[in-house]
């Protein structure tokens, strides 16, 4: 469970709580349980040190001048005979896009929690929410965009990037259809997510200081001289998981994360690579190829499993490109799952080495 905060925290740009709410990571049995038990500390700090407040437009009729006159309303709904005029104000609120997306994180993680103190201190703390005027309907995306958080809001960075992975991670929407994903498959799911971005988070953060790019999510054009217009509709898109590069170097590796077993069985023999993942990241490598890109042409594969069946780290070179399987032990200690990400990366190695014995990392 330590190793999955880590990978969490990195996952969620949030490398700077590594190392806090230790009794909190020990205690917890599962990743649910452990976004609620912070959470819920996160929520009551915030509440001691009063909510945020955020601005909010209202229209009303009143004895008084605020804020700004409607004259039309004013004079359309004859208020001046009644001694009152309408205005248009601004006045602060804890209702706000940030506020209800905690509360409601709160009440749709209380069902989830087994441990019935847990469920209590979420719904103790949604209600709390609730009467400060908070709603408990879930803000739209646009609504959250809309209310960025600022260099002053520090304080709420954790609280709200919890309750976002609540509804992205934790709690995974369903299509719909006649198949529902067990609770086994949802954190099977969950983990497999967090692996990914998490890894390439490290990355972007460690070997900036050496001279690497790293890109997550990049598509992958097609190299496709003709195609007919159903074709077009239909082809499929290439997006890898992780790109890093070195332009000193000479260096390209596309990172394919897999939360699987590395081996798999055929017919004829216990354990194989599996073909299926092979073909993707030759397809990947080879469909780059361009004369005026020289990287494209010696650029590097890797799929990167957790250890499962054992640890390993073998290689091939096809066509030119090198293919490795390697896999990382998340049981062990965190710094070792580090420094193993780091091995992988042999040019950045050896000045990681150096920066952790010196204790400036």
């Amino acid at each position: 469970m330590r190793n999955i905060w880590t990978l969490f925290l990195y996952a969620s740009n949030l490398a700077r709580f590594h190392g806090q709410y230790a009794a909190e990571v020990e205690e917890a049995p599962d990743f649910p349980s452990l976004i609620a038990r912070i959470l819920c500390y996160a929520v009551d700090r915030r509440m001691r040190r009063n909510l945020s407040r955020g601005y909010q437009s209202r229209k009303e009729a009143l004895t008084r001048v605020r804020g700004r006159i409607d004259v039309l309303a004013t004079f359309s709904q004859d208020l001046l005979g009644k001694g009152m005029v309408a205005c248009r104000f601004e006045e602060f609120t804890y209702d706000t896009p940030r506020n209800r997306l905690v509360r409601a994180a709160l009440d749709a993680l209380s069902p989830r929690i087994n441990d019935g103190q847990l469920r209590h201190n979420c719904s103790r703390l949604a209600g709390d929410l609730g009467r400060q005027g908070v709603g408990g309907i879930k803000p739209s995306r646009a609504a959250l965009s809309a209310d960025r958080l600022g260099r002053h809001d520090a304080d709420d960075l954790l609280m709200v990037t919890l309750a976002k992975l609540v509804f992205d991670l934790v709690l995974p929407t369903e299509d719909a259809g006649g198949n529902a994903m067990s609770r086994v498959d949802k954190d099977e799911v969950l983990v497999r997510k967090l692996f990914e971005k998490a890894v390439g988070n490290f990355y972007k953060i460690e070997l900036r200081h050496w001279g690497w790019t790293v890109q997550q999510g990049k598509a992958l054009p097609w190299q496709i001289d003709f195609l007919t217009c159903q074709a077009e509709e239909l082809f499929p898109g290439m997006v890898s998981d992780i790109i890093l590069e070195n332009r000193e170097t000479a260096h390209r590796v596309v990172i394919d994360t897999k939360f699987t077993s590395v081996l798999a069985q055929s017919q004829y023999r216990d354990a194989v690579f599996k073909s299926g993942y092979i073909y993707q990241l030759y397809t990947y490598l080879r469909s780059q190829e361009r004369a005026d890109d020289p990287l494209s042409l010696t650029a590097e594969g890797m799929f990167l499993h957790p250890v499962v069946d054992g640890s390993l780290d073998e290689s091939v070179r096809i066509q030119g490109h090198r293919i490795r399987f390697v896999t990382v032990d998340l049981a062990q200690p965190t710094s070792a799952v580090f420094d193993r990400l780091m091995e992988l990366i042999p040019q950045a190695h050896k000045s990681w080495l150096g920066l952790e014995s010196s204790g400036r990392h």
